[in-house]
C-alpha cells in the first residue's frame, strides 16, 4: 500500500495524505459482526509483517484486539508514528528496546492479557514526546529503575498499569530525582505492588490530578504525605488491605472531589476520620466512599461538607440520623449493611436531590409511608431490601413523584396486598419484591413489562393467577424468577425470550411448546421443576443451545428423552427426575461433555447404561439413575 495506490483512502481503516497519497493511518482492528445472538470479532493471527516498513509516512497504527504473539523489533523503525495501539493481542516475551526510537510518539498502548516482560525501561526515557502510556500484564520485577524512569520523564501525562508486577523500591535511589512535572493521571490497578513503592508513588508528581490504586491487595498504612500533591481531585483506593486511619493531609487537598476507601481495613472512630477531612477539602469533596471498613461510632455530622453529593459507608451505629439537616443536596446515599437502629426518619423525604437511595440490610423497623417519599421527585434507584421488620405502607391511590429504574424491596413487608403504586412505575429495568409477604392475585396491568427489563424477581410469595400471553419484546434478555408461588395456567411465549427463567414450585400447567421458538434462544438457565406440566418434552432443543441448566423434575410429563437435547453442548446440569419418561437414554447426550449433574431417576427408562457416560462425560460429578 504505497503512494502508487491512489485508491487507498477508500479502504476501511486506511487514511492517506491528500497530496502524496502515502498511507498515514492504518487501523487493523478486527471487524465486529452481530448476528443478534452474539458479537463476534474477526481477528488477525500470525506475525506482524515487515512490509509495514514500506509505509514511510505512517503516523497512526492500530493493531489492537488481534492475535499477534510477538512485538517485532523493526517496529522501532516506524519513526513517524505518533499513535501506536498494540493492546489486547497475545503478546509474550520481552518488550523490545527498539520502541524507544519512536521519538515522535504521543500515544502508546501495550495493555495485553498475556504476560510480557521488561528488563529495564531505559527505552521509555527516549520517548520524549509521549503523553499517554498503558501497560497490561507486564512483569517489571527485574526492572529496578521503573520508578526513576517515570519520575524523570519530561512529557508523560497519563500512565496506566494493570495486572503488572513490581519489585521492591530503594528510596535512596530516588533521592536525587525530582518529582515529575507532567504526570497528572496515575492508574495502578489489579497489580502486585510492593509496600515500599506505595509512599513513593503518592509523591510521584506534584501535578497529580487523579490517583487510582484499586484492587491491589496492598497491605500498608496510608502515609500522611498528600501535602506534596495539592492538585489531586480524585483518589481511588478501592479493595486493598489498607490499615489505620485517614491521614490529616488528605483534608488539606483543596481540589479534592472524590475519595474512595471502600473495601479496606481502615479503623478508628468515624468522628476522627471526618475531622481529618475537614480542612479545605470539606468545601470541594463531592463523593465519599468508606464502605466495608472497620470504622466505628455513630454517623458524624457532615454539615461543613457543603459540596458532598454522594456518601457511602458502613459500620455506622446508633439511630438513623436526620441527614436532611446538613446533607440536603446529596444525590446518592448508600448506607447498606450498617448497624443503625430504629425507623427510617421521615426527614429523608426532605432530601429532594436524591437520585440513589440504598438503606438495605441495616435492621430498620417501623413503617415507610408517603411522607418518606413525597418530595423525592429525582429518585431513580431505591433499595430497602433485607429489612425484615420494615413495612412499606403506601395508599393504593398514591401517585409517586418519581419514575424508578432500579427497585429492590425484597425481604421487607409489602403485603398482604400487591403494591398497586407500582402501576405508575413504567420504566424500571430491575424489580425485586421477593420474600415480601404478599398473598394476592397480580392484575393484568402488571405484566405489561417495560422493554428495558433486565431483572424481575417475584419469588417466595403467595402470588396466584395466570401470566397473560402478551406480545412482549425485550430490548435485552432479562432474568425472571417466579418460583415458590401459586401461579397456574400455561406459559406465555414471551417468557422464552429470556436469559434466566425460574418458574419452579408453582402450579403451572399445559405443555412445554413455548420452548420451540422460530429463532435461536439466549436462554441460559431454565427451571420448571415441581409444577403440573404435561405432555412430552419437545424435541426442539437445537434452538436452545446456550442452556447450561435444565430442570424439569417432578412434573406430569411423559414420552422419551428427546434426541435434540444432545445439541445443548454447553449443558452442565440436566434434571429429569420423576417425569414418567420411558425408553433409552439417547446417545446424543454424549455430546454434552460439560455435564456435571445428570439425574434421570424415578422414571421408566430401559436398556443398558451407555458406556459413553464414563468415557465422554469427564466433568460428571453427580449421576443418578
Amino acid at each position: 500500500m504505497g503512494s502508487e495506490d491512489g485508491d487507498c483512502c477508500k479502504w476501511k481503516g486506511v487514511a492517506c495524505n491528500n497530496t502524496t497519497g502515502n498511507v498515514v493511518m492504518l487501523d487493523l482492528r478486527p471487524q465486529v459482526t452481530d448476528d443478534g445472538l452474539s458479537i463476534r470479532l474477526s481477528p488477525i493471527f500470525g506475525e506482524i509483517g515487515s512490509s509495514l516498513l514500506e509505509l514511510k509516512q505512517l503516523s497512526h497504527l492500530d493493531l489492537s484486539f488481534n492475535g499477534f504473539q510477538k512485538i517485532p523489533e523493526f517496529m522501532g523503525s516506524l519513526t513517524e508514528l505518533t499513535y501506536l495501539n498494540l493492546s489486547f493481542n497475545s503478546f509474550t516475551g520481552v518488550i523490545p528496546q527498539q520502541l524507544g526510537n519512536l521519538s515522535r510518539l504521543l500515544y502508546l498502548d501495550l495493555n495485553n492479557p498475556y504476560q510480557m516482560m521488561s528488563d529495564n525501561l531505559d527505552w521509555l526515557s527516549r520517548l520524549s514526546s509521549l503523553k499517554l502510556l498503558k501497560f497490561g500484564s507486564t512483569n517489571f520485577t527485574k526492572t529496578t529503575n521503573w520508578l526513576q524512569v517515570i519520575r524523570s520523564h519530561p512529557s508523560l501525562s497519563i500512565l496506566h498499569f494493570e495486572y503488572c508486577h513490581f519489585p521492591e523500591v530503594d528510596p535512596s535511589s530516588l533521592s536525587q530525582i525530582n518529582s515529575s512535572n507532567s504526570l497528572s493521571v496515575l492508574h495502578l490497578t489489579l497489580s502486585s505492588l510492593h509496600p515500599s513503592a506505595f509512599p513513593l508513588l503518592l509523591s510521584i508528581s506534584s501535578n497529580l490530578v487523579e490517583l487510582d490504586f484499586s484492587y491491589n491487595d496492598l497491605l500498608s498504612w496510608i502515609p500522611d504525605s498528600f501535602d506534596n500533591t495539592p492538585y489531586l481531585e480524585r483518589i481511588y483506593f478501592w479493595k486493598n488491605n489498607l490499615q489505620g486511619g485517614i491521614p490529616k493531609s488528605l483534608g488539606n487537598l483543596c481540589s479534592l472531589k472524590e475519595l474512595n476507601f471502600g473495601l479496606n481495613k481502615l479503623t478508628g472512630a468515624l468522628t476522627v476520620a471526618v475531622k481529618n477531612l475537614s480542612g479545605c477539602a470539606k468545601d470541594s469533596l463531592e463523593i465519599l466512599t468508606l464502605g466495608s471498613n472497620s470504622f466505628h461510632g455513630s454517623l458524624p455530622s457532615f454539615q461543613p461538607f457543603s459540596s458532598l453529593r454522594e456518601l457511602d459507608g458502613n459500620r455506622f451505629t446508633g439511630p438513623f440520623p436526620n441527614l436532611s439537616r446538613f446533607l440536603a443536596s446529596l444525590t446518592e446515599l448508600s448506607l447498606g449493611g450498617n448497624l443503625f437502629e430504629g425507623p427510617l426518619p421521615v426527614s429523608i423525604g426532605n432530601m429532594s436531590q436524591l437520585v440513589h437511595l440504598d438503606v438495605s440490610s441495616i435492621s430498620l423497623h417501623g413503617l415507610i409511608s408517603e411522607a418518606h417519599l413525597f418530595n423525592l421527585s429525582k429518585l431513580r434507584s431505591l433499595n430497602i431490601s433485607y429489612n425484615p421488620t420494615l413495612s412499606l405502607h403506601l395508599s393504593s391511590s398514591w401517585n409517586p413523584p418519581f419514575q424508578l429504574d432500579y427497585i429492590d424491596m425484597s425481604s421487607c413487608v409489602l403485603g398482604p396486598k400487591f403494591p398497586s403504586w407500582l402501576r405508575k412505575q413504567t420504566n424500571f429495568s430491575h424489580l425485586d419484591i421477593s420474600h415480601s409477604n404478599i398473598s394476592d392475585t397480580i392484575l393484568a396491568w402488571f405484566w405489561n413489562l417495560p422493554s428495558k427489563l433486565l431483572f424481575l424477581n417475584l419469588s417466595s410469595n403467595k402470588f396466584s393467577g395466570s401470566v397473560p400471553n402478551l406480545p412482549l419484546k425485550f430490548g435485552y434478555n432479562p432474568s425472571i424468577y417466579l418460583s415458590w408461588n401459586l401461579f397456574s395456567g400455561p406459559i406465555p411465549t414471551f417468557l422464552s425470550n429470556l436469559m434466566v427463567l425460574d418458574l419452579s414450585n408453582n402450579m403451572f400447567s399445559g405443555t412445554l411448546s413455548f420452548l420451540c421458538m422460530k429463532e435461536e434462544s439466549r436462554l441460559n438457565y431454565l427451571d420448571l421443576s415441581n409444577n403440573l406440566f404435561s405432555g412430552s418434552i419437545p424435541d426442539c432443543w437445537s434452538k436452545n443451545r446456550r442452556l447450561s441448566v435444565i430442570n424439569l423434575e417432578n412434573n406430569n410429563l411423559s414420552g422419551v428423552i428427546p434426541t435434540s437435547l444432545g445439541s445443548v453442548e454447553q449443558l452442565q446440569s440436566l434434571r429429569l427426575r420423576n417425569t414418567s419418561l420411558y425408553g433409552e437414554i439417547p446417545n446424543s447426550l454424549q455430546n454434552c461433555t460439560e455435564l456435571k449433574l445428570l439425574d434421570v431417576g424415578e422414571n421408566k427408562l430401559t436398556g443398558v447404561i451407555p458406556s459413553w457416560i464414563g468415557e465422554r462425560l469427564q466433568s460428571l460429578i453427580v449421576l443418578r439413575f
